[in-house]
């Protein structure tokens, strides 16, 4: 009986070896079927662009803001009832261009009483000058006193002044009347309108009923180290050629000149102020816009370029994927001497007629195989 249950659990255990080595062997073939293998001729989509070698301008850059060539407050110089505004907010004006009518009716009164009283005036002077005269001849054949001539021709005198006095009242009372009309002193383009038709000004509120910026041309306001005003002098100082871009990047929207170069450099930041005249003909600059000026100071011969986009940061510091004639690429360490818009100026690394990739960067590793999409 004893040796029936030995052989009973030996074949128990001969089974269980049986299963485990079957599923030892089942492991591999699980494996091998879940793995995928990449193919050893997957290509990477680029874009590249070609190492060029060119005449670039060397810049100094920095960040300006726009000022309008001429800002005018517009304000009332005449008290009164505003009758009329003949613009609308936000519109372009011509020097002498009608802007606001105050009601000139108080003052048209005035003038005329001023008038009035000129020409009143006016009679007594000539009837005092007369008077002059014949006491003259009087007074020479003892007809009258000295005294009593001295003190005709004293009123004549008197009556001349008052005269003088008229007519400069006449004149101030006409130079009233025209403050009425209020037109533009310069061109520009006018703000958002202060004071609307109906409502009362006064003369020389401190509250401007509009404001008038010239935007054509336009100054640029920037500020750049002193190290660099030898430089700016070598090239000539005022004059060199400026160019000013969208300070969030991209290419130059206006191109100007240098107009001014401060007397002093500023202290406490260790830069001097500059200003950029631009004619802003195409209105692409608007006073209060920061931008990023570039200031030419020379030209770079021969310098071997790529686009900012095909330099790369690593750890071990700037370089370019190069693409070789069997389309595979090659890491490349560069030194890059400047940045010129949107172009790096490369010192080493890189020749001229050699392919750079300028996007697609991120999935490339060395001698990885690249399927060129565009070219710059």
């Amino acid at each position: 009986m004893k040796a029936e249950v030995r052989k009973q659990k030996a074949e128990v255990v001969w089974q269980s070896l049986r299963l485990l080595t079957a599923a030892f062997c089942l492991l591999p073939a699980a494996f091998c079927s879940g793995s995928k293998q990449k193919p050893a001729d997957e290509r990477v989509p680029v874009t590249v662009a070609k190492v060029e070698q060119k005449d670039v301008p060397v810049q100094l850059s920095a960040i300006g803001n726009v000022q309008a060539f001429s800002t005018v407050s517009i304000r009332a110089l005449v008290s009164g009832q505003l009758t009329r505004v003949s613009f609308r907010e936000g519109e372009d004006v011509r020097r002498g261009q009608q802007l606001f009518t105050i009601d000139p009716r108080p003052y048209e009164a005035t003038l005329l009483q001023a008038q009035a009283n000129l020409a009143r005036d006016e009679a007594q002077l000539r009837n005092a000058q007369s008077e002059a005269v014949r006491y003259a001849d009087l007074v020479k054949k003892d007809y009258v006193t000295k005294a009593d001539y001295e003190k005709i021709t004293s009123g004549a005198e008197a009556a001349k002044a008052v005269v003088a006095a008229d007519r400069a009242a006449v004149e101030n009372a006409r130079l009233q009347l025209s403050y009425c009309n209020i037109v533009a002193p310069i061109d520009g383009r006018t703000g958002s309108l202060m004071v609307h038709a109906g409502n009362l000004v006064r003369a020389n509120d401190t509250s401007p009923l509009v404001v008038i910026n010239q935007v054509t041309p336009v100054y640029v306001q920037f500020a750049v180290p002193e190290g660099e005003i030898s430089r700016l002098r070598a090239r000539g100082g005022l004059g060199v050629p400026v160019a000013a871009a969208p300070k969030q990047g991209g290419s130059a929207i206006a191109t100007g000149k240098l107009s001014f170069i401060d007397n002093a450099v500023d202290t406490t930041t260790g830069t001097i102020a500059l200003k950029a005249v631009f004619g802003n003909q195409n209105r692409a600059l608007w006073p209060g816009q920061f931008v990023t000026v570039a200031v030419t100071l020379q030209d770079r011969p021969n310098a071997v370029v790529v686009p900012s986009q095909a330099v790369q940061t690593g750890q071990r510091g700037q370089f370019v994927y190069v693409v070789k004639e069997d389309q595979s690429v090659e890491m490349r360490p560069v030194k890059v001497a400047e940045t010129v818009d949107q172009q790096s100026i490369i010192e080493t690394g890189v020749g001229p007629g050699e392919t750079v990739v300028t996007d697609g960067q991120l999935r490339l590793t060395p001698k990885s195989h690249v399927d060129v999409k565009n070219a710059l």
